[in-house]
């Protein structure tokens, strides 16, 4: 409990008697009574405000996902026969931020009210939510109490899964969707499923115009996509994953984006596993099918973090070679730098060649692609647009390797990963390429 602005204020007049008594002292007395009863009201009021009147209940979601607003509601009930105006503190965990504390909320005497706030995790991994600091005004608001309220509740920050609940939202209500069009492409004419009402989007050499001009409606063949195949995604989590893009670590767009495919891949029927390496093999799930997968892939890889360690393809994939006995279309996402991760990608992805088909996803780096374009004329713009620009040659070089070599490749940016990682997907599943 401390001071209130009203009693710092009250405080003022008896100091200005006393710099009067000087002139005066007639005023002594006005000066002592004034003293006196500022000190009854404040000790008065602070006997009133001594009982605790208020408690508070969290709820939230134990699992949270990185970079996301994950909403923490709070249910405050109050003793007290008077409105009070609360101020609740929360005690957040190591990189999670809230820009919506203190949460100020009016509770109705002996009732109570609800708040919420929002926190933004920025590292996965296993952490907690701390205690309720709350503060609110005395009955004649000479003092305001502070009150801390025990209230531990352990939180796991996982990958972004809120974007795969609103997915499958999505999907279940139907909508126009760019992923979800996506997952209704068809296989190959050979495995025809059904006849149904054509939909926007739909190629026109699907159609049936035998069924059209019986049912006087357009009819277009649906063809299913062939079934449990195997997904491996292999996620570098060495030096160069470190990056933050935005407000996560390339890491983290390489994970998220897996998340999703796995669980595009798992609906549609198939297995879907991941590998975390960097020195050496992090994490390995291996492939697996039905409602669960995805959620195995979660547990297995949410508290995996990039390192500022050399990434040594080599041993990570003899390891990986070793535990896959089915064709797998296997995913790697990973940055390089250097010529020697370079070579070194280049020889792993021939190693998983013809077994395996690789698809590389190279994150690209937004800054340098902008470097490239200078800015005006200046000399040292000019060197640098030079330089840019031929770190990009590089990289397209290495590019052309990679497809030379057999692999499938994606070069995109982090933030752009998922929808091109999908739709490729899709295409290698469309061209039966597995």
């Amino acid at each position: 409990m401390f001071p209130s602005r009203a009693l710092v204020l009250l405080l003022v007049a008896p100091l200005v008697l006393g710099v009067a008594v000087a002139a005066d002292a007639a005023l002594v007395w006005p000066m002592l009574a004034t003293d006196g009863a500022i000190a009854c009201a404040a000790l008065l009021d602070a006997v009133l405000t001594r009982r605790q009147l208020v408690t508070v209940t969290r709820r939230s979601d134990q699992v949270f996902s990185i970079g996301r607003a994950n909403r923490v509601e709070l249910e405050v009930r109050s003793r007290a026969r008077r409105p009070l105006t609360l101020e609740i503190v929360d005690d957040l965990f190591v990189h999670g931020e809230s820009a919506d504390l203190p949460v100020r909320v009016r509770v109705p005497g002996r009732g109570r009210a609800t708040a919420h706030y929002d926190v933004v995790p920025g590292q996965r991994g296993a952490y907690e939510l701390g205690d309720h600091h709350v503060r609110y005004r005395s009955p004649l608001g000479l003092w305001i109490r502070q009150q801390r309220i025990a209230a531990r509740q352990p939180v796991r920050v996982y990958p972004d899964v809120q974007a795969v609940r609103v997915y499958e939202a999505l999907a279940r209500a139907d909508r126009e969707m760019e992923l979800v069009r996506a997952t209704r492409l068809r296989g190959g004419e050979s495995e025809f499923e059904c006849l149904r009402e054509y939909a926007k989007g739909d190629e026109y050499r699907s159609i049936d115009w035998k069924a059209t001009a019986h049912r006087r409606k357009l009819i277009s063949r649906q063809y299913q996509l062939e079934r449990n195949q195997s997904i491996v995604f292999a996620l570098d989590c060495g030096r160069a994953m470190t990056a933050k893009v935005g407000a996560l670590p390339a890491f983290d767009h390489a994970l998220n984006a897996a998340l999703m495919l796995g669980y595009v891949a798992a609906r549609g029927g198939d297995h879907v596993g991941i590998m975390t390496f960097a020195e050496d093999v992090r994490a390995w799930v291996a492939p697996t099918g039905g409602a669960g997968a995805v959620r195995k892939l979660v547990r297995g890889s949410y508290d995996v973090h990039p390192e500022l360690v050399e990434t040594n393809y080599a041993t990570s994939f003899l390891r990986l070679g070793g535990q896959l006995r089915k064709r797998s279309l296997v995913v790697v996402f990973t940055r390089i730098l250097d010529d020697r991760a370079a070579a070194e990608l280049l020889a792993v992805t021939r190693g998983l060649r013809p077994r395996h088909l690789p698809l590389v996803v190279l994150l690209r780096d937004g800054d340098l692609d902008a470097l490239a374009v200078p800015s005006d004329a200046a000399a040292t713009e000019l060197y640098i647009a030079a330089a840019a620009a031929e770190l990009l040659v590089w990289r397209e070089k290495l590019v052309r390797e990679l497809q030379r070599a057999g692999a499938l490749v994606l070069d995109v940016l982090p933030a752009d990963i998922t929808p091109h990682l999908v739709r490729r997907y899709l295409d290698v599943k469309v061209r039966h390429l597995l």
